[in-house]
């Protein structure tokens, strides 16, 4: 490991132990406000890279205390890390050797759309009690021809009736917009959709998760107005660095740089982790991907990540 990921990793702890404890006791109420004083939202990673490795749960939580990281966003949908029809038996497993090793399980990302979505209580329950706060719904598909204002009040209905459950379960729902926009992309895609669809939610039941890769990708530099409007009902930020074009790139060689997102985020006091995605080409050209090829990319990608912070 790079001294510099070292000499950041040991300063993120310092700040983030006390929200790692809080989480894992579900009090989130004894929260500090991030951005009320220092800005140091720890990161956690999408851990659906994993599976390209098919790394067991105690080599992937192992690999995300090695490179500095401070958590996982775990997915719990077929096929993947979790399975939903396992998630009682798993998910607590998946915590502990978290927790062993001082690391998080702030977040999930899920396939629920409703509260009829199978396994879903036991999924949002099981996640409480390990205090999960956040997770991540599934999309609604658009195709062309569709009758968006139809959708998006077909999908504000069980939206509001998730917002019902979530708040017996104590936990809060994000809805993540998705590049490309209208007419191929999720709905929610186009930040106008994702507006209509929040707008009159609770949003401590059901929030965003802002995308600024995907943002930049539909709306262009239009992307801030659109942010601002969402700001109240924004409770997490999913990072992926991009170039229009170009599509995702390695975290510093994208316009995420050349923006004043986290600037915006320690303004409005968040406090949420930040969720790392990495969605560029990490291994080099003709390699087979290994497990030594991801840690440094993941070592590189928080580097910069944290180094954005700091300015910020």
């Amino acid at each position: 490991m790079h001294a510099q990921s070292n000499f950041s990793r040991r300063q993120f702890l310092s700040r983030t132990v006390p929200l790692a404890a809080a989480v894992a006791l579900g009090d989130l109420g004894s929260l500090p406000l991030l951005g009320a004083g220092e800005f140091a939202p720890p990161v956690v990673v999408f851990s659906k890279i994993y599976r390209e490795l098919q790394l067991s749960l105690d080599d992937s939580a192992a690999l995300t205390a090695e490179v500095g990281l401070d958590g996982v966003d775990c997915p719990v949908r077929s096929g993947d890390q979790i399975r939903p029809e396992r998630v009682r038996e798993d998910l607590p497993r998946y915590a502990e050797l978290l927790r062993q090793r001082r690391l998080q399980l702030p977040l999930l990302t899920t396939t629920i759309v409703g509260p009829e979505t199978p396994h879903a209580r036991d999924i949002l329950t099981t996640a409480r009690a390990l205090g999960v706060r956040y997770y991540r719904v599934g999309y609604t598909s658009l195709k062309p021809g569709d009758n968006v204002a139809q959708l998006i009040e077909q999908t504000r209905a069980q939206l509001q009736a998730l917002a019902a459950l979530n708040k017996e379960i104590g936990v809060c729902a994000l809805v993540q917009n998705h590049s490309p926009g209208r007419p191929n992309g999720p709905l929610g895609g186009d930040l106008n959709d994702l507006f209509a669809l929040v707008r009159d939610l609770p949003p401590d039941q059901v929030g965003v998760a802002f995308d600024l890769g995907h943002a930049i990708l539909v709306h262009g530099d239009q992307w801030s107005a659109h942010f601002e409007r969402l700001q109240p009902h924004i409770r997490v930020a999913y990072l992926k660095d991009v170039r229009r074009g170009q599509g995702f790139v390695r975290f510093g060689e994208g316009e995420f740089r050349q923006t004043d997102f986290f600037t915006r985020l320690k303004r409005m006091g968040y406090r949420a982790p930040l969720s790392l995605h990495i969605e560029y080409p990490w291994t080099q050209p003709g390699e087979p991907p290994t497990r030594a090829a991801l840690a440094t990319a993941l070592q590189d990608s928080l580097r910069v990540v944290r180094q954005w912070i700091v300015a910020a």
